[in-house]
């Protein structure tokens, strides 16, 4: 079976996206190898790997050299967390190698119009990569609370369809990160972490 390349890409900063692709690749190891490829040069997810305590889950933490391989070696599942940055060498490769790419946004007017750039950049690679699925995943949102209606004009105007997986904003996800841990290896605490990266993992396996 081909290895499903899952790319995270926003050229905005402060989104959460390595967060979100650390937690993404766990729950995708629950299911089968899985791969967690740091394209990022600033390497936190290697940083984070060597901290770990989680062993013996059949996920791989790799650096950016590894998309040197555009097999990914023999894991079905495989999560490019990409630079910040439209003119990265490793994001353009990245993007070109993906199946599906997330952008990752804040739920605010400001952060969704800062993402505009990004998400031209991903059009304009959906030219030449057409099997490319992309969409927005609303992250670090505040509990229930409802979109105003410049955020729902600002998700409009993008253009990229929503997941309805939402991740909200929990301290459990930075609690995790400081125990070296994802939220699956939170127990308890993590329940409803693991619920809603569970929802976005069923969206990107449709």
């Amino acid at each position: 079976m081909a290895t499903l390349r899952i790319a995270l890409f926003n050229a905005k900063g402060g989104c959460g996206k390595t967060t979100l692709a650390w937690n993404l690749a766990a729950g995708l190891a629950q299911r089968a190898s899985t791969l967690l490829l740091d394209a990022d040069p600033q390497g936190s997810l290697q940083r984070w790997a060597d901290w770990s305590e989680e062993e013996g889950n059949g996920m791989t933490v790799a650096g950016r050299e590894a998309l040197k391989s555009s097999g990914m070696g023999s894991a079905q599942y495989c999560v490019i967390d990409c630079p910040p940055a439209l003119e990265a060498v490793e994001t353009r490769k990245a993007l070109d190698l993906a199946d599906i790419v997330l952008l990752p946004v804040l739920p605010s007017p400001l952060d969704l119009w800062a993402s505009q750039r990004s998400v031209e950049a991903i059009e304009e690679i959906q030219k030449k990569n057409q099997k490319l699925r992309a969409a927005l995943v609303l992250n670090q949102v505040e509990g229930r609370s409802a979109l105003s209606r410049a955020a729902e004009h600002a998700i409009a105007t993008l253009g990229l369809p929503v997941f309805r997986g939402q991740i909200a904003r929990r301290a459990i996800y930075r609690n995790a990160a400081v125990e070296g841990k994802s939220v699956y290896q939170m127990g308890k605490r993590g329940d409803a972490a693991v619920a809603e990266i569970e929802v976005l993992i069923e969206e990107v396996l449709k």
